[in-house]
């Protein structure tokens, strides 16, 4: 089954005026942004998008995988309360949360953030657009628009197929599928332990499908904690999923279009499944943009610098902001990255001089290395900011990690009985500052902003002592942990 396909209002009537301080390519949340910001600093700006205003997020990630796992979540933490359980006893009703999930992706119509953009004053030129050598982008419906100042590439990134014999003719689902489907399958396979392949086996799972996931390494959420992935797993396996780890795809066959699909193992065995996803990775939507007129790599992933700004580009004007630089693939930090852009190109503009040594100055991108927060809306959900523990050794820190049960927490006793969670610290000792924390647990993205402030802000330890959590909330963790780090 085919992804949802985009549904455009009717073509704008074209623009006069083809020359602009900013040109954005791609209309994704981050492309938005970079418009919005330098427009509001008095610089004219065309965003160029060849599919739907909106992006990816909006129409096939973010908002319709979200509404899918709502209801999912929501049961689940239901079933946990006195007085709930027998209440929520039945299955899903699927046609509702699919159309729950329809409206939140707007039925795949784009008018809403059309209109958002022209009265925002942003130009908007619908087609598929191309560098054309310095501030020059080429359209394919022929016009070309010219920078002053900066053309911004915000193309976002695309799901990668391995290469695996067949798989491509099986006509696998990307996350796009996965988000899009108007059926639940019967029997699905997903490969990837990632986020994409964790969420989706969880919302296909409680709508009813038979869910196999499989994944190469020895668990799930690799980039996370291992307790977060392990604890994921349990439940996952609970709800009648059935994980398999360290297992390789070797071949895939499907003999009819619709048909059913077999996924061969490179143990031997075979699993035979109506719908493959594939969950494994993501590469740059970089490949048509026409990089080689300026020097660049077709294809590849854009080095940026802390201003989003491509170096080595004669005259400084390029910009990569979002998923194409791969600093941290995730909406929320292409639209942080869009906000530090757009005061950077404004600023440049103006010709004020920028204090590139700024760490956490208005026009430099410490966030993506310093203090990314993550949120898997899972059963249970996992949140993390900033290192892991394993990743702040590789760094070179000296620290200590603390590690607290947030089921012995009271507000999380209330928030459901046998309430099953676990909370973790990283701080770097010679600071005394947290480089990262991670929370697992029913309801613990929630908890995430608190633990991003202390991290971004590198709020003293001492400090946080100060910061009284409410009683009786699952906040008060905050308490346990900075309890067991003076112990």
């Amino acid at each position: 089954m085919a992804a949802t396909e985009p549904r455009h209002p009717a073509q704008p009537t074209p623009v006069a005026d083809e020359t602009y301080d900013v040109v954005v390519l791609g209309g994704g949340p981050t492309g938005e942004n970079v418009a919005d910001r330098v427009h509001a600093a008095g610089l004219s700006a065309v965003l160029v998008e060849s599919e739907l205003v909106g992006g990816e997020c909006s129409y096939w990630a973010c908002m319709p995988s979200k509404a899918l796992l709502r209801p999912v979540t929501a049961r689940a933490d239901a079933r946990q309360v006195p007085g709930l359980r027998d209440a929520v006893a039945g299955p899903l009703d699927t046609p509702a949360v699919l159309a729950h999930r329809d409206a939140f992706a707007s039925h795949w119509n784009d008018d809403g953030q059309a209109r958002w953009l022209d009265g925002a004053g942003i130009d908007l030129v619908r087609g598929h657009g191309r560098l054309a050598g310095p501030r020059r982008v080429a359209v394919d419906d022929g016009r070309v628009l010219t920078a002053r100042h900066a053309v911004a590439v915000c193309t976002g990134s695309r799901p990668v197929l391995p290469d695996i014999p067949g798989l491509a003719a099986a006509k696998p689902w990307t996350s796009r599928d996965a988000t899009s489907a108007k059926e639940v399958p019967g029997r699905l396979v997903v490969v990837g332990g990632g986020v994409v392949g964790v969420e989706m086996a969880t919302a296909w799972r409680a709508l009813g499908a038979s869910v196999t996931l499989l994944v190469r390494g020895d668990g799930l959420l690799p980039r996370m904690e291992p307790f977060a992935g392990h604890l994921v797993a349990e439940s996952l396996a609970e709800a009648g999923a059935f994980l398999r780890t360290g297992v390789e795809v070797r071949e895939v066959r499907r003999e009819a279009p619709g048909g059913p699909v077999t996924v061969v193992l490179a143990a031997g065995d075979e699993i035979v499944a109506d719908e493959l996803l594939i969950a494994t990775g993501r590469a740059p939507r970089t490949d048509d943009l026409g990089l080689e007129t300026v020097g660049l790599t077709p294809g590849a992933w854009l080095d940026v610098d802390d201003s989003l700004r491509v170096p080595g580009v004669t005259g400084g004007w390029l910009y990569g902001v979002g998923d194409v630089n791969h600093r941290a693939l995730l909406t929320h930090q292409g639209k942080y990255q869009a906000r530090i852009a757009g005061a950077a190109i404004a600023a440049r503009a103006r010709r004020v001089p920028i204090l590139e040594s700024d760490r956490w100055g208005a026009h430099t991108a410490t966030a993506d290395t310093a203090a990314v927060p993550q949120v898997v809306f899972s059963d249970p959900e996992a949140a993390s900011v900033g290192l892991t523990a394993a990743q702040a050794e590789r760094a070179g820190y000296r620290t200590r990690v603390v590690d607290q049960d947030l089921g012995a927490v009271a507000g999380a006793s209330l928030y459901a009985d046998g309430y099953r969670g676990r909370a973790r610290m990283v701080v770097d000792l010679d600071r005394e500052v947290l480089l990262g924390a991670t929370f697992v647990g029913p309801g613990v993205g929630e908890l995430l902003h608190s633990a991003t402030i202390a991290v971004a802000g590198e709020i003293p330890v001492e400090r946080l002592w100060h910061a009284v959590p409410a009683y009786p909330t699952i906040s008060e963790v905050w308490l346990r942990l900075l309890e067991a780090y003076r112990d």
